[in-house]
């Protein structure tokens, strides 16, 4: 099989050299150095090659350097890397193994993998500060990747379990030549990343893309507080900032007042950023939010390159765009290709002209796209898709549940929030339905908003009342 990113990187890291391609808070390494390092870690990896069949390796931990020397070593060693958010639990990583028949798992060495690894993992190895274990063997069949297939990326999607989306590695090259192209990344560029690099807006906008050019990576760890921002940025002299539009939120209710003299453009994606916010954070910092579009299984799709608010932009090289009464589609060189695990559910969304429905509605104004909602049931909380569907099935699992509806809300700051109205019996308490939803939910989607009621409110015809539980919530609480 003919691969192309082992290729891409390989030529890249040797071009740039001693400049610095990648930093966390424990140390950085050059470009050759990363090099060296991934290529040492793939022969670790490659010791536990499964005959006739290429590597599946999960990525699960937070942001470092070791993570990006896990993520090329992967690559290095014939393997196929699958990107894990950090954030998901162990129900969730279980679903992952089983569902996509991972053999290994590179992992944070505090984080709860004894779901999905053998019980006596032992010698599989490690990448830096990372474990490598061995998967458990599960008894459902492991399905079959596409042939050009050479990273697989997660999105939360309507079964109830993550979509595996398989990208070709000429898409992933061409999401990162594209976005570098379309936004004017330059060798003198570093890039503060406070997004996941399992995510689209981190992975396509500040791993490859940033290397195709020469230019720096530096990663932050922990809670992204609005101090540890100005201290990255400052002790980086970054020139961009990459992150979701609760950070930027976060540093308007923080107002620092230093830490962005070198900053020329924040980058935002993952949800849609308020005008108020956007217009805050540039009086405060003096930095423009450049907003961005993408779609997990389509890639970058539009910049705004002159951060004033007017709307996402226009489309990115190689990306096509349509906004139509029915919905946005679009069809772009860095669209992956399928769902491994959900046969047919993204062969379902591509149209005939190899167009994929979004479900976002919108329009372009002078060629820059608006967004004016969602033709989808998903909700975007923090720039993760959520399925309300799956969040009211777990909840009407818990003992003493009648019935619950979740869907998006505004919490105390205005920002977008999960919430959830569950009609209970007695002797049911908030705190114990969050409680049973974090013992199978990750973080993420346990509802920050919940009211309990002896009944859900409907409509005439018998369904949930929207305008009633949103009304709900604005109530006093009783519960």
């Amino acid at each position: 099989m003919n691969t192309v990113l082992p290729d891409v990187f390989t030529e890249v890291l040797a071009r740039h050299g001693d400049r610095v391609a990648v930093t966390d808070a424990d140390g950085s390494l050059g470009y050759a150095a990363l090099a060296d390092r991934a290529r040492a870690a793939a022969d670790t990896l490659a010791r536990h090659e499964v005959p006739g069949e290429r590597l599946r390796v999960g990525l699960y931990a937070a942001n470092s350097t070791d993570y990006v020397v896990g993520y090329l070593a992967a690559l290095f060693a014939g393997a196929v890397p699958f990107l894990a958010d950090s954030a998901f639990g162990p129900f969730e990583l279980s679903r992952i193994a089983e569902d996509c028949g991972l053999d290994l798992l590179v992992h944070a060495s505090g984080a709860d993998v004894r779901a999905v690894v053998d019980r006596t993992p032992g010698d599989a190895g490690g990448i830096g500060a990372l474990g490598v274990s061995r998967v458990r063997r599960y008894d459902a069949p492991r399905p079959r990747l596409l042939d050009d297939t050479e990273v697989c990326r997660f999105t939360s999607g309507s079964t109830g379990r993550p979509n595996c989306i398989e990208f070709s590695g000429a898409a992933v090259s061409a999401a990162a030549a594209n976005w570098a192209k379309g936004t004017g990344l330059t060798a003198g560029d570093r890039i503060a990343c406070f997004a996941a690099l399992s995510n689209g807006l981190a992975f396509n906008t500040s791993l490859l893309a940033a290397f195709l050019p020469g230019a720096s990576l530096h990663l932050s760890q922990g809670l992204p507080t609005a101090s540890r921002v100005v201290r990255l940025l400052e002790g980086t002299a970054a020139t961009r900032l990459v992150a979701f539009p609760a950070l930027y939120e976060s540093i308007v209710r923080r107002a620092p007042k230093e830490g962005f003299a070198t900053v020329r453009a924040a980058i935002s994606s993952g949800a849609p950023l308020r005008e108020t916010v956007r217009e805050e954070f540039t009086r405060l910092t003096g930095v423009p939010i450049h907003n961005y579009y993408g779609v997990a299984e389509a890639g970058p799709l539009t910049y705004a390159p002159d951060g004033s608010g007017s709307g996402l932009g226009p489309p990115l090289p190689g990306v096509r765009l349509l906004a139509e009464e029915q919905g946005i589609r679009v069809r772009s060189e860095s669209m992956g290709s399928r769902y491994l695990n959900a046969p047919g559910v993204f062969e379902e969304r591509v149209d005939g002209e190899g167009y994929y429905r979004t479900g976002d509605q919108g329009h372009l104004v002078d060629g820059a796209l608006h967004l004016t909602g969602r033709t989808s049931r998903l909700v975007n909380v923090g720039g993760r898709k959520i399925d309300p569907i799956e969040i009211a099935d777990v909840l009407r699992a818990a003992p003493g549940v009648l019935d619950a509806v979740a869907f998006e809300a505004e919490n105390q700051h205005g920002e977008p929030a999960l919430a959830a109205v569950v009609a209970v019996g007695a002797g049911v308490t908030a705190q114990s339905l969050r409680t049973h939803c974090a013992a199978t939910l990750p973080s993420f989607k346990v509802p920050g908003i919940l009211r309990l009621v002896d009944r859900i409110p409907a409509n005439s015809i018998g369904k949930p009342s929207v305008e009633r539980l949103r009304r709900l919530l604005g109530e006093p609480r009783n519960d």
